[in-house]
């Protein structure tokens, strides 16, 4: 196949969403990395570094011209490695200040809009429903502010956490980073591409493994212990919201017959968690497989599942602490090898009844102390 062909074979791949075929072709990882610079002024200055005349190139055809003159792989590390140390001493600079005011988050509330479109909730759920002006006014004011306020302050939160994570794997020498946005790739790992995600124990997996092990769900679970020892609450909630509640009475109780229900109750958490560790290619095929339709792939993924023993519920608070989790990820990079690379390989079907192969590993960090 010729270059030209070749380019356009990738570039497809890519706009389609096919990585799983896209990463098995040789040449993918030079393209996605070519394809990490394409920003005009990237792309104008690699032409500047690896003497590639670009002249009389049109902006829309420089990429695959850059492809075309293909230059050594070292190169172009090189190049994107300057770039990203620059955009690195930047951060640097600001990262203390930043892990501070990440500390002033006290409360992790998407608002009930994690995941939607917030335009379509707001039009589905109020512009639609409403036809009292004076009744609108009211849900501005008592609900629609107050789930933007907690939607913004989620996604803030994950935004910055997000780059201080992803820059403890690229500022590892066994990592290459990628400089600009790229679909499904954020560096990679002895040039093995991966994207990823930093995530919690999943509520859907701990609901799939207490039914299979013939036990109700939490949320049953501990309604059915506040009704056993008279505990009263407001059950026109949201099951999430009563979860949270519950929880944290329970917690501050004194009641011996709570304090022996929180024990067998986190005792049962752990223990599935432990197992799930132990069977971690079962809970990335999950992972996999739960995938919406919209963002269905079958990229290469990394999953850092943050876990707080002693207070699931509080696991989103680890995202911020950098210390950890620069020495638990220096830790699995440092073992990272190709020689095993056969283990990362994960097999998993998809709602269109095809099976899908892709490269995938999980790391697990606990918080075991109070």
């Amino acid at each position: 196949m010729t270059d030209k062909k070749k380019f356009q074979s990738f570039k497809q791949l890519y706009q389609d969403n096919k990585f799983d075929v896209l990463l098995k072709e040789d040449g993918s990882v030079y393209w996605l990395k070519l394809r990490s610079i394409s920003r005009k002024e990237l792309m104008i200055k690699f032409c500047q570094f690896a003497n590639i005349d670009y002249v009389n190139v049109k902006t829309s055809a420089l990429f695959e011209h850059i492809y075309n003159n293909k230059s050594e792989d070292d190169l172009l590390n090189k190049f994107i490695m300057d770039i990203y140390q620059h955009e690195r001493s930047e951060r640097k600079l600001n990262e203390t200040v930043l892990i501070s005011e990440l500390y002033k988050m006290k409360i992790f509330d998407w608002g009930g809009l994690y995941q939607n479109n917030l335009e379509r909730t707001i039009v589905d759920s109020y512009i639609k429903k409403i036809k009292d002006f004076e009744l609108l006014n009211k849900k501005i004011e008592n609900e629609i502010h107050t789930s933007v306020r907690g939607y913004v302050h989620a996604s803030w939160y994950n935004h910055w956490t997000s780059i201080l994570i992803e820059d403890i794997f690229k500022d590892n020498k066994k990592v290459s980073p990628t400089v600009g946005l790229i679909k499904k790739v954020d560096f990679f790992i002895d040039d093995v591409p991966f994207d990823l995600k930093v995530t919690y124990f999943p509520d859907g997996y701990m609901i799939e493994k207490r039914k299979a092990a013939g036990l109700p769900t939490e949320i049953q679970a501990v309604k059915q212990f506040a009704k056993m020892v008279g505990i009263d609450y407001n059950k026109q909630q949201k099951n999430k919201v009563i979860f949270a509640e519950l929880m944290t009475r329970f917690r501050e109780s004194t009641d011996d017959r709570i304090k022996i229900f929180l024990k067998n109750f986190n005792e049962v958490r752990w223990r599935i968690i432990q197992e799930s560790m132990r069977d971690y290619k079962s809970l990335i095929r999950w992972l996999y497989e739960e995938q919406g339709e919209r963002r269905f792939d079958a990229a290469n993924r990394l999953f850092l599942v943050l876990i707080d023993k002693n207070n699931l519920e509080e696991s989103w608070k680890m995202k911020r602490n950098i210390e950890l989790l620069r020495d638990k990820i220096a830790n699995y990079l440092d073992s990272f090898s190709l020689q095993n690379i056969d283990r990362l390989k994960i097999e998993f079907n998809w709602l269109d009844g095809k099976k899908y192969m892709a490269l995938s590993d999980v790391i697990f960090i606990v918080k075991e102390f109070f």
